[in-house]
This record gives C-alpha cells, structure tokens and sequence, in this order.
C-alpha cells in the first residue's frame, strides 16, 4: 500500500520554533554548561539544529532507545541499544526527543538518567502528542503539540523512510 505525505508544519515553522526553543535554553541555563542527551535516530536532525542556537557551551552525546520496531505504534516494550558515552554525574541535562507520545519511553528513561546522578534533568520534544499520553511526563521545552497523527518528516520515520524530509508531515495510507 502507498502512503502520501500531507504538510503539517512547514520547514519554516519548524525552524522558528527551534530558533524560539534554543534563545529560551539559552536564557534558561545562562552562565552554565548544558549536556544535551539525543535520543537516536529520530531526534537528530532537531538536536543538531537546536545546539546551534543554544549560545551557553554545549556537550552533545547520543543515546538510541526503541520502543516501535518497524510499526507505526509503539510496542511498550523499551530497550536501550546504544548507551552514552560519558556519565551525567552533576550535569545540567536536557534530553532531546523527536516527539512525546505515549510517554512510556521517556518516563523509563528519565528515571534511568536521573538515577545517573544529574545536577538538573530537563525535556525538550519538537512534537509533542498529549492525547496519546497514558504515562505522565512534563516536557520542560515543546515545540509544537500536533494531533494524534502519524508524522515524518524532520527527523521522524517511517520504517526509515521521510526522516530527510525538511518538514513535519503527516503519512496518509
């Protein structure tokens, strides 16, 4: 079956926003030294772009953990297949999503990192789907709050199809 993509946010909205988000990081950890954690793959192309614009001094480091497999919904069953390579021992952390759906991924692994000793733990998600919460987790930083859609684009795939897309999408099947 063939999927059409339909735009949701255009790379221009996506690109103030991430301007928006990271001028507030920047006030908000000014004088201080901001470790960002990105969650692989999806979150790559926003975290890059957003330590662009962070002005205080970055340390990017990059985890990968998986809850969906090649479905379009998540299977709740969450594994770590690639750990960070330094320790967040007294680091001020923000971890970098894609997108906040069910909330179970990002509460297993906020707990996961804050065990790890961290000074402060933020959350920073481009997209963010709260209707589709069923574990609470506060988002410190959001980009935008979508409806429950299926999206690529930015980053966000399809069996590792659209993530190039310079765009927030929308796959119709």
């Amino acid at each position: 079956m063939a999927e059409r993509i339909e735009v949701l946010l255009t790379e221009q909205e996506v690109n103030d926003k991430i301007r928006e988000i990271g001028e507030q990081i920047s006030r908000d950890y000014q004088g201080k030294q901001v470790y960002l954690v990105c969650i692989l793959k999806g979150a790559s192309f926003f975290a890059c772009e957003l330590a662009k614009r962070i002005s205080v001094p970055v340390f990017l480091d990059f985890m990968s953990v998986s809850s969906y497999g090649s479905d379009t919904m998540s299977s709740g069953v969450i594994r770590v297949v690639k750990d960070l390579d330094e320790s967040l021992k007294d680091k001020d952390v923000i971890v970098v999503e894609d997108i906040v759906d069910t909330g179970r991924t990002l509460s297993y692994l906020l707990e996961m990192l804050k065990a790890r000793g961290t000074r402060s733990l933020a959350l920073c998600a481009l997209l963010d789907k709260p209707e589709r919460r069923v574990t609470d987790v506060h988002v410190d930083y959001t980009g935008f709050q979508i409806p429950d859609e299926f999206v690529v684009g930015y980053g966000l795939d399809y069996d590792q199809k659209y993530r190039n897309l310079p765009y927030i999408g929308i796959v119709k099947f």
